[in-house]
């Protein structure tokens, strides 16, 4: 059976059930990037970059009193990867989620499937969402809780594919197996949440699994209706995937201030332990944030922790923002970073890493259709140069343009 054919069939189906809910939406967002040093520093020579990518995605769910269903098929592309007279897409359509949802009762239920994990502030969970493509993982998360609390207990188990002998993992940037716990609690101006993580990395030379845990808090507070603090605090120890002892951290600080109904104010800081020297040793000291959104943190540019960064100094992010609604619906944001290293870079070298500006504009024409704007730009230190291993001293920026069409295609009464 065609893909059309069986995805009618199945859209019949879920509307004959007149007890249950049907809403299918989509999304399109094209995005348009200039890319002169974005991630990394500028080489002599190179040119930038100029694309266009695309995000599609169609995503269908069905409610009923017992369970949910939802089906998300995404198609990632670059404008022009494939030829106008293709016979098949570069990547193909895939499946960004397919999970399902049984209700026990009002307090228990359990997720399975390909699904987005998402707690809190994105910081060691999030989908990713900026990336075209986002992250979604293949588990189980039974849930528990009431108006008083949330409880989610997850475990994954991966493996390459069907197999008669072996469980050996191969896939580059998945865990093999990972167990967590995410407890939630709500009061009335402040709200806790405690994360443990337990994480399992294939070791495919000496067959083995290398476990880290990861455990600590993130905590939000409102004082009234101008000033709110967020904060992150995390340990990680164990075992890094090359069998060194892990001990590592995190701790961050956000205050936000609205000073008018346009105007809003914010200043924090986030540290990340690092190795001296970027060497390990017989410990690693360098924190991981494993499976967060990290372009939402330490400048949008991505020089850290997204693909790159990994066991190397660490990190002193101290940043500041400013926020402004131009009219009812725009708004024009400005982020301010200064990086530094936590650990030694080099004998001789100071620690200071750059500064980094970030604008971001945002204007919502309807509640479907939003367009965004950006321009960031890097003035990277010594320090940094050491780090990326480039001395050229060139500038380095990046720009984007992007629209995002989500519209909700059919709601079933």
């Amino acid at each position: 059976m065609k893909f059309k054919q069986l995805f009618s069939a199945v859209l019949v189906l879920f509307v004959m059930q007149s007890y249950a809910q049907l809403t299918i939406s989509g999304e399109l967002r094209p995005r348009a990037e200039y890319r002169n040093g974005y991630k990394t520093l500028t080489a002599d020579g190179s040119d930038p970059a100029l694309f266009v990518s695309q995000r599609t995605r169609l995503n269908t769910q069905f409610t009923s009193e017992d369970y949910t269903l939802f089906i998300s098929f995404q198609d990632i592309r670059v404008w022009g990867d494939v030829p106008q007279l293709n016979t098949a897409d570069k990547n193909g359509l895939a499946v960004h989620e397919a999970w399902g949802q049984i209700k026990f009762n009002q307090n228990f239920s359990v997720k399975l499937g390909r699904q987005e994990i998402i707690y809190d502030d994105h910081r060691i969970f999030g989908n990713v969402g900026w990336t075209q493509q986002a992250r979604s993982h293949d588990a189980a998360i039974f849930k528990f809780g009431n108006e008083n609390y949330k409880l989610d207990l997850g475990v994954a188990y991966n493996q390459d594919e069907e197999a008669l002998f072996g469980n050996i993992y191969t896939v580059t940037g998945n865990y093999k197996a990972m167990q967590y716990a995410w407890f939630h609690k709500d009061w009335n101006n402040f709200n806790a949440s405690f994360l443990f993580l337990n994480n399992g990395l294939q070791n495919v030379s000496e067959e083995e699994i290398r476990y880290s845990q990861t455990y600590g808090t993130h905590l939000k507070y409102k004082a009234n209706d101008a000033l709110s603090f967020n904060a992150n605090a995390y340990l990680q120890s164990g075992k890094d995937i090359a069998d060194n002892d892990l001990s590592a951290y995190l701790v961050g600080l956000d205050l936000g201030y609205k000073a008018s109904t346009k105007l809003n104010l914010g200043l924090g800081f986030e540290i990340q332990s690092g190795n001296d020297n970027a060497i390990i040793g017989n410990k690693n000291k360098a924190f991981t944030p494993f499976y967060g959104t990290n372009h939402k943190f330490n400048g949008f540019m991505d020089y850290f922790y997204v693909g790159n960064h990994a066991n190397s100094v660490g990190l002193v992010d101290i940043y500041a923002k400013i926020g402004t609604t131009l009219g009812e619906k725009s708004s024009l944001t400005a982020f301010v970073h200064n990086f530094s290293a936590k650990a030694e870079i080099a004998d001789g070298v100071d620690k200071q890493l750059g500064t980094e500006l970030d604008l971001v504009y945002t204007h919502n024409y309807n509640k479907e259709i939003a367009i965004g704007a950006g321009y960031s730009q890097m003035f990277a230190s010594e320090g940094l140069e050491v780090v990326k291993n480039n001395f050229d001293g060139n500038s380095n920026n990046w720009a984007w343009l992007m629209l995002t069409i989500k519209p909700s295609l059919f709601s079933s009464k």
